[in-house]
């Protein structure tokens, strides 16, 4: 398993990661609340009921409609202070959105290039702090459409493609969410996996859950 005994791994992004979370951002005495109602909480479950002895300690970091730029702008407090030892980010869900549902507003569409360079810049900053690449896993964001062709659908395509381009030239880990929705969509149409395509119902999470596992080599 990539997390190692007694470590914390943290995992940034944006409504998708934060799954209606509390604020603290991990499980307290009460509950696991903190992390969501989405993958991230049924990754912690995963790993607390499958390696009770590793001890992994689960952080929740992500954030509702936030881009690639809103993460630039928390990443000293909401990462690099927490001092993880494995980082998951999965983002630009809302960078590709926002140009479709607000196609006026400009000012708030983060294009690719931006998108690039300051998903480049975040992984710069945090590779310094992390025992080697291999615990830092850049994620592709998704549109829960099979349909290729979709507009929406071949942006999202482009900017998974970045992940993937910048994961190539860090050597970081890299985890391909479209792929794993892709193959699920084959057999089912997306209406049963998420109404707007966007935000996943249980069995969407489920998925992501999956896919984070076993890149973690947790399954």
């Amino acid at each position: 398993m990539l997390l190692p005994p007694h470590s914390k791994i943290l995992f940034i992004g944006d409504s998708i990661t934060d799954a209606g979370r509390e604020p603290m951002g991990e499980p307290s005495p009460w509950g696991s609340a903190a992390l969501g109602r989405g993958y991230v909480a049924f990754v912690e479950a995963w790993l607390t009921a499958t390696f009770p002895a590793a001890s992994v300690r689960v952080l929740n970091r992500g954030t509702s409609g936030h881009t690639v730029r809103d993460l630039s702008a928390r990443w000293q407090a909401d990462v690099l202070d927490l001092k993880p030892d494995v980082v998951s980010v999965m983002i630009g869900i809302n960078d590709v959105w926002r140009q479709f549902d607000t196609p006026l507003r400009t000012e708030v569409h983060v294009l690719p290039e931006e998108y690039e360079r300051t998903l480049g810049e975040l992984v710069e900053r945090t590779l310094p702090v992390l025992a080697g690449p291999d615990r830092l896993l850049l994620v592709t964001p998704f549109f829960i459409e099979g349909n290729r062709a979709d507009a929406m659908r071949a942006r999202m395509d482009k900017y998974g493609a970045i992940v993937r381009r910048l994961a190539t030239r860090y050597g970081t880990r890299f985890l391909d969410t479209q792929a794993a929705f892709d193959a699920v969509l084959a057999h089912t149409h997306s209406a049963s996996l998420a109404w707007d395509r966007v935000h996943p119902q249980p069995a969407g999470h489920m998925i992501l859950a999956r896919a984070f596992l076993a890149e973690l080599g947790a399954l």
